[in-house]
Order: structure tokens, then C-alpha cells, then sequence
């Protein structure tokens, strides 16, 4: 009986979704967990950009937030750009000028926010279900006027024709007999013709669409639209500032609109200086604020609040499967954890994810594997975060050497010669490589702290990293007992990050030029 239960216990791990778009709004909305005051930030009416590595949660806090305003009567519209118009197509063509491609982007996603409000107004009752229709239909107009680029061509034709022919008469009285006659008739003909040679265009008006988005809010009454749009950075790099410009003119300005971006920041242009003028948003004044969920799931710098937040996590996808499977089930995340790992186990699963829950949920799976039957011991984390790192981080990298050799490189240096995992980069001396940005993104290093100041040198910031988890536990399970991995960065994961006494952030830097090319 208990091996059985373990099992059950097991597979609700295994069976947690690791993706949001896959699962179904209500049980987005009731496994949703905040990180601290994220959830209330939110809720805000600013308009705001939501940042995040992939896997910490961008899409599943969308669709909450979707639930939540619905439930208190405004209306929620979720875009999911990656599936309009044909990104790797039509917007990635180089052949077409950026603006012929940007004003595709900008009608395809007009057209997706139409289809999204036209079934809202079908599903729900409004106040004025009329005016909502007219305003759809003006929002249509707006964003799909047609002009035809090219010359125009207008020709005349007039000509004369003559016919003739022969007519016969056929009489009925008493002398009957026929009567021909020849006859010749001439007609003039007419013929006007009007030639375009061009093509036709979209072009997308401000003005009306602004108007038209006004009516929206009107018409809705005292219900907020909530714009939420969400895999931005799938858009191609050199449209996105098209983008946010028609956010910015036409969406940003109408009372009754929030909007929220869901991003990944390096991957991400939302600004680009256009002589005196800008195009796109500016952060801070367009947008009121930027929002990083990679920031909040640091959880403070506290191991408590993060053991709290996943351990939440998993109850909330796991206990409703087992509600289902047993007449017993755990009766809350702190029974439900007591049953599925031993002792110091789960401890290391919230060391292991660094932060990011799709992580977490999959080392979890594959601990359970491990596990089968019994409760996950350290070793099934330690196996599962190694067996992670090689199916899926490692392989996000075959394709970019550059971004593999400076991982080597690193893992060398600080695992290997200095025995820890963190390690600061000159702000400075990092931006002009890509591939550390590239290694983040992937989820191969970890950002812990932002700008640390060296009060030997006030004017040098630094940023604080740390190597995945996946990356160096390999080392500790060889059985190389004289291997092990020194805390000397502890102070950045404290919740004040001050550096020791004598401790010089100059000296301890990683200077990367010198490392990649082999002079360290």
C-alpha cells in the first residue's frame, strides 16, 4: 500500500505541465503561485513590459492575470504573437523592405486583437452591444486601408463601323408578292479604358484607429481592455520598434486600455532613435514600468521564501492529481513535500532550478523517474539536474560554438581553478560580448545581482553571475571526495550584498578578454 501511494506521488510530479499554452485557462489560474508582490504589480492599470528568461513564468502570469480581470468584469485580450501572419515567412523575408514587412506585422496583430474582441462581444453581455459592433467595424477599416502604388494609365478608343445588308418584306393582301430593298446603317463606337500598373500596399491610419480603439472603450462602459500580449521577442528584431510605435500612437494614449508585453529582455527592441525622434516605447514614459520576473524569482536572496514558492508550485499541480488517485491525499504543500522526497532533497531541487520554475518542474520529473518507487533521495536530484543540462541546455548550444567555448572557458576557470560556482563581470567589459547574454538567455548562468558597486572604484559596476547547476554537479557525483565547490560568493546571495572586509571586487573580476583568448 505505501509503495503504491509513493508511486502516485511520483507520477503527480511527472505529470505537471511544462508548458502553459498547453493547459487550460481555470487550471492556469488555480495553480498560478506570485513570487513576493509580483502578482499585485500585475494587476496595475499601468501599461507595463514583462521580462523573463524562457521558463520563469511569463505566459502562465498572462493568463492568470487574464482570469483575475475577466472575474471582476473587464475584458482580457491574449495575443500570442508567435501565431500571427507567418513569422518565419512573410516578416523574415529580406527581399521586402522593413516597411512593407512592418505593416504586415502591424495589420496581421490588428487583425488578431479584432478576432479576439469580435468573440468576447458573441460570448458576453454588454451595454451597448451595437456600439461595440460599429466600433469593430471601424477598427477593420482602420487597419486595412489598401492603396495601390504604381502609374496609372487612362485610355480613349473611337472608331466608325458601316453595315449592309438586304431586307425583305413579305405582303398578305390580294396581290401578294415580296419586296426587297438594300440599306446601309454606320454606328460609332465608344471605348474607355483606365489601366493601374502597381501593387497594392497596406497602409495602417493612426488617426481612425486611434478613434476607432476609443469607441471600444466606450462602448464597453465602465469595463477595462486589458491588452495582453505575449512572445514578443518572436518577433524579428528589426520589427519590433514597428510595433511598439503603433502601441505607442494609437493603443498607449486611449483611456480604458492597459497593455502588458510579455518579453525577453535581450532579445527585445522596443526603442530606436530616429533623428530627433524616437520610434517605438520609451520605458519610463511611454511604458511606466518594466517588470523583470527573473528579478522577483531571486526570491530576496532568501533559500526560505524560494523553498516556500515552489514548494506551493508543486501542491498546486500535483494535489489536485491526487485527489483523484488516493481517498488520502496531503492536505498541503508542506505534508505533500514530507511525502515525495527525503530529507535535504528537496532543499537541493530549489538549488538546482536557480530560480526558474519550468526548470524545477523538470528536474522533478526526472528525479521521480529516477525514484520510482520510493521517495526522491539527493542523488535522484543530483542525477535529474545532470540528466537536464544534457538533454536540453547543452543542446541549445550545438549550433553556437562561440557561446559553447566561453561556457568551457568559465566552467574551467571557476569550478575548476577556484573551486565556486559565482563570479562578477566588469558591466563595462561583459556588454561587448554577446555570448554572455547568450548563456543567460539559455539558462547557463544565472544573474544574482545587478550593478555592485566597488567602493575602491565608485564608477565600475559590476553584476554578480552564477554557473547552472547542471554545469559543475557532474564534478560532485564521480566520487572525487578531495572536489569541492567553495562559497566564496556567498555574500552576493545575501539579502544585503556587501562584500567582505579586504574583499576586492577588481582583483576577483573575470576578465574575459584574457580568458577567451587562453592569456589567464
Amino acid at each position: 500500500m505505501a509503495e503504491r501511494r509513493q508511486r502516485h506521488v511520483n507520477q503527480a510530479l511527472m505529470r505537471i505541465p511544462r508548458r502553459a499554452e498547453s493547459t487550460d485557462r481555470h487550471t492556469l489560474a488555480t495553480t498560478y503561485v506570485a513570487a513576493g508582490s509580483f502578482s499585485a504589480m500585475l494587476n496595475s492599470e499601468d501599461h507595463q513590459i514583462l521580462y523573463g528568461r524562457r521558463g520563469t513564468g511569463k505566459t502562465h502570469a498572462l493568463h492568470y492575470l487574464s482570469d483575475l480581470v475577466e472575474r471582476t468584469g473587464d475584458v482580457a485580450v491574449y495575443v500570442d504573437l508567435r501565431t500571427i501572419g507567418s513569422a518565419g515567412g512573410l516578416y523574415a523575408d529580406s527581399s521586402l523592405t522593413p516597411s512593407m514587412r512592418g505593416t504586415h506585422l502591424l495589420v496581421d496583430t490588428l487583425e488578431a486583437i479584432h478576432d479576439e474582441l469580435l468573440t468576447a462581444a458573441m460570448e458576453r453581455d454588454f451595454d451597448d452591444p451595437d456600439g461595440l459592433l460599429r466600433a469593430m467595424d471601424a477598427l477593420v477599416e482602420a487597419s486595412t486601408a489598401v492603396e495601390v502604388v504604381g502609374e496609372v494609365e487612362a485610355e480613349t478608343r473611337l472608331g466608325e463601323q458601316e453595315h449592309s445588308g438586304v431586307r425583305v418584306e413579305l405582303s398578305a393582301t390580294a396581290s401578294p408578292g415580296a419586296r426587297f430593298s438594300a440599306g446601309q446603317k454606320r454606328s460609332v463606337r465608344a471605348e474607355s479604358r483606365l489601366r493601374r500598373s502597381g501593387v497594392e500596399r497596406h497602409r495602417v491610419l493612426f488617426g481612425p484607429l486611434s478613434r476607432a480603439l476609443k469607441a471600444v472603450t466606450r462602448a464597453l462602459g465602465p469595463k477595462r481592455l486589458w491588452l495582453l500580449l505575449d512572445e514578443w521577442s518572436s518577433l524579428p528584431l528589426d520589427l519590433q520598434p514597428l510595433l511598439a510605435d503603433l502601441l505607442r500612437r494609437s493603443v498607449l494614449p486611449v483611456p480604458g486600455i492597459s497593455v502588458k508585453i510579455a518579453a525577453i529582455e535581450r532579445r527585445s527592441r522596443f526603442f530606436l532613435p530616429a533623428g530627433g525622434d524616437y520610434l517605438g516605447i520609451e520605458v519610463g514614459s511611454d511604458a511606466a514600468s518594466a517588470v523583470s520576473l527573473d528579478d522577483f524569482m531571486i526570491f530576496d536572496h532568501t533559500q526560505n521564501r524560494a523553498q516556500e514558492f515552489f514548494g506551493q508550485l508543486f501542491y498546486n499541480h500535483a494535489g489536485p492529481r491526487l485527489a483523484a488517485m488516493m481517498k488520502d491525499p496531503p492536505g498541503d504543500a508542506d505534508a505533500f513535500l514530507g511525502e515525495a522526497f527525503r530529507r535535504g532533497a528537496f532543499a537541493e531541487l530549489v538549488r538546482a532550478a536557480e530560480g526558474v520554475p519550468r526548470d524545477a518542474i523538470n528536474i522533478a520529473a526526472l528525479a521521480a523517474q529516477h525514484a520510482n518507487a520510493e521517495p526522491i533521495a539527493l542523488a535522484d536530484v543530483r542525477n535529474a539536474a545532470k540528466d537536464w543540462y544534457l538533454r536540453d541546455k547543452q543542446n541549445a548550444l550545438t549550433v553556437n560554438e562561440a557561446a559553447r567555448r566561453t561556457l568551457q572557458l568559465l566552467v574551467d576557470e571557476i569550478v575548476g581553478n577556484r573551486r565556486s560556482r559565482t563570479f562578477v563581470l566588469d558591466q563595462v567589459g561583459y556588454a561587448a560580448y554577446e555570448t554572455i547574454d547568450e548563456l543567460y538567455d539559455a539558462r547557463l548562468l544565472h544573474l544574482l545581482r545587478r550593478g555592485i558597486v566597488d567602493p575602491h572604484h565608485p564608477g565600475r559596476l559590476y553584476d554578480g553571475f552564477a554557473i547552472d547547476y547542471g554545469c559543475y554537479v557532474a564534478l560532485l557525483l564521480v566520487g572525487d571526495h578531495s572536489f569541492r565547490v567553495r562559497d566564496r560568493g556567498g555574500w552576493l546571495s545575501s539579502p544585503k550584498g556587501i562584500p567582505p572586509d579586504g574583499f576586492s571586487l577588481s582583483r576577483v573580476a573575470v576578465d574575459l578578454p584574457s580568458l577567451l583568448e587562453g592569456t589567464v
